[in-house]
């Protein structure tokens, strides 16, 4: 049974016990009331008694004493006190009235008559007074038979006050009986109403207040240690306990609340801290391959359990290409069209609200297509990579102002990179042959020099000039003559392969460094160089330019030159090339033998 119907049957057997209390009470009352108007009309029978009693002696006194003395006083006296007198009637509904049983009124009825009788004989006598017989007078009244009659009259009223007094005393006993029972069962009745009412007070003390009380304290000794993982009792009732329990429970919440915007707040800050080490790592990276390991090794943290891909835009075949992922995200990592991502086509994240319907990604999964989110990596406009996430739930996932920072850093780093990239090949590599340009040459030369000498292996040097090159500029104009230079550099660039690096060193010269190739692997290099410009065939509209040909020295290190003088030297066998007629190879060891 729950404990508010408890209460509420103990507050109603409390109320009935309080009403029946009351009811007895009030019996109990009017008991005394009877008791007190049994005793009054036992006052009020006594003084109408004594009050015939004492008329009717008085009477018989003066109607005796005027008998006597003869004095006509007397007998005035005797006349007033008569007609004062009431009659039987009259007295007994007086009696009546004032609640005499019949019995009672019987005999009062009977000594009344007598008194009435003795009346009558009074004024016989009084009668008998006035004619002068004085004789007979005196024996009416001081007879054995009026004397009979007054004292039956006496035992009469005597004994009617006698059945009176047992009767009221029978009353008052009666009523004083009942008046102290009910005052009795008030009060037995008041002493259960008061132990139930403190049983119901102390059962609800203890189980409506105490109890729920050392619970709440409970909790809130825990709550005010911020341990808000402690559950608040469920007090549903409508009291101050339950508002109490329920403003707990609010202060519950709104710890639960604040602890989870400071777990957000942290976990932005290190997010935060992330995207800012990022960025300087980005900063730093020298290549795209070490922008693509900063983007595996941050992702994965800044948006934790997001399963991802970067893509970077391949501009030759103009496709995405999948650089980077993390965390096994679903489907092949195969390139695709731009235009496949609707990330690239609108510039911006997609879909634009994570959970709304919209069309998904053609390169995702369809298991992904509503739990995907594309960020295109914009640079000066244009889309030059994607970050692509997958799995993103409710409860995973991360901030979009993240992720599009993320994006925004990375794709600052690979624009950087391209650009860089750009700047380094105009600046190291020559436009029109692709060859590396005079300015590459002295690093290069330094680096392999000192390789050369740590490892002592041999380093060979070739230059290369095309014969009468001024001839084919005049003839056929500069256009074919850049024909020419990019064919010859093709040559030259096959010959070397991996064995060496090539270079644009002049105009119409060109230097091959040959690491590890001695005089005779450089001479076989040289050979088949100037064989294949010799044998070429080129045209240039409906002319054709040819032959051409090729001058070249040879110089090795450490045969004929050491450190720097290896271009020197090779640039002494070339010009002794020319001078022997061009169309030639001459190698610094052939002078030297000379």
């Amino acid at each position: 049974m729950r404990i508010a119907t408890i209460t509420n049957w103990a507050y109603g057997a409390t109320v009935c016990l309080t009403l029946a209390s009351g009811i007895v009470m009030l019996l109990a009352s009017h008991a005394d009331s009877v008791e007190r108007q049994a005793v009054k009309q036992r006052q009020v029978f006594d003084q109408l008694t004594e009050d015939v009693e004492t008329d009717a002696w008085m009477l018989s006194d003066l109607a005796r004493l005027f008998v006597i003395k003869k004095e006509p006083s007397i007998l005035e006296e005797y006349r007033q006190k008569e007609s004062a007198f009431k009659g039987v009637e009259h007295r007994l509904e007086q009696l009546k009235d004032n609640g005499a049983s019949g019995e009672e009124l019987m005999l009062l009825q009977e000594g009344l008559t007598i008194i009435d009788e003795l009346q009558d004989e009074q004024q016989t006598a009084l009668t008998s007074m006035t004619r002068g017989d004085e004789q007979k007078a005196v024996a009416l009244l001081y007879g054995t038979f009026y004397e009979n009659e007054l004292e039956r009259a006496q035992s009469q009223i005597d004994h009617f006050r006698q059945i009176l007094d047992k009767r009221i005393i029978a009353d008052v006993q009666a009523a004083t009986k009942t008046s102290k029972a009910l005052r009795t069962a008030s009060e037995v009745m008041v002493g259960l109403t008061a132990l139930l009412f403190l049983f119901v007070m102390g059962f609800i003390l203890k189980r409506r207040v105490l109890h729920p009380v050392v619970r709440l304290s409970d909790v809130v000794h825990r709550l005010a240690s911020q341990d808000y993982a402690v559950e608040t009792p469920n007090f549903t009732q409508i009291d101050e306990i339950g508002d109490m329990a329920q403003a707990i429970g609010i202060f519950r919440e709104n710890g639960l609340a604040r602890q989870r915007l400071e777990r957000e707040r942290d976990a932005d800050w290190a997010i935060r801290e992330l995207l800012a080490r990022m960025t300087q790592r980005l900063q730093g990276c020298e290549n795209v391959a070490d922008v693509i390991n900063v983007a595996e090794l941050f992702a994965p943290n800044i948006a934790p359990g997001v399963a991802g891909r970067l893509y970077i835009l391949d501009r030759d075949a103009w496709e995405m290409r999948c650089a980077a992922e993390w965390l096994s995200p679903e489907g092949v990592k195969t390139a695709f069209h731009p235009d496949e991502c609707w990330a690239i086509r609108r510039g911006q994240g997609h879909p634009p609200v994570s959970g709304e319907p919209d069309i998904g990604c053609y390169h995702l999964p369809e298991s992904q297509a509503h739990r995907s989110l594309c960020v295109p990596l914009i640079a000066q406009g244009e889309a030059i990579g994607l970050l692509s996430f997958q799995h993103i739930t409710p409860e995973n996932a991360p901030s979009r102002a993240y992720l599009e920072l993320m994006a925004e850093a990375l794709g600052l780093a690979l624009a950087n990179q391209r650009l860089r990239d750009a700047l380094l090949e105009k600046a190291l590599f020559d436009p029109l042959t692709g060859l590396r340009n005079r300015h590459h040459l002295e690093d290069t030369l330094r680096t392999q020099m000192t390789q050369a000498m740590r490892n002592e292996t041999p380093v060979s040097c070739l230059m290369i000039d095309i014969d009468h090159f001024k001839n084919i500029n005049d003839r056929f104009g500069h256009e074919a003559g850049d024909q020419v230079i990019k064919s010859v550099a093709a040559i030259v660039q096959r010959a070397v392969k991996d064995a060496g690096l090539a270079f644009r060193y002049g105009g119409e010269e060109f230097l091959a460094l040959l690491s590890g190739a001695d005089e005779e692997a450089a001479l076989v290099c040289a050979k088949t160089i100037y064989n294949e410009v010799h044998t070429m065939s080129l045209r240039y509209g409906l002319s054709e330019i040819g032959p051409v040909d090729v001058s070249i020295g040879l110089a090795s290190y450490p045969q004929h030159a050491q450190g720097d003088n290896l271009l020197r030297a090779a640039d002494v066998a070339l010009y002794r090339a020319k001078e022997l007629g061009r169309a030639r190879i001459v190698s610094f060891g052939m002078l030297e033998a000379g």
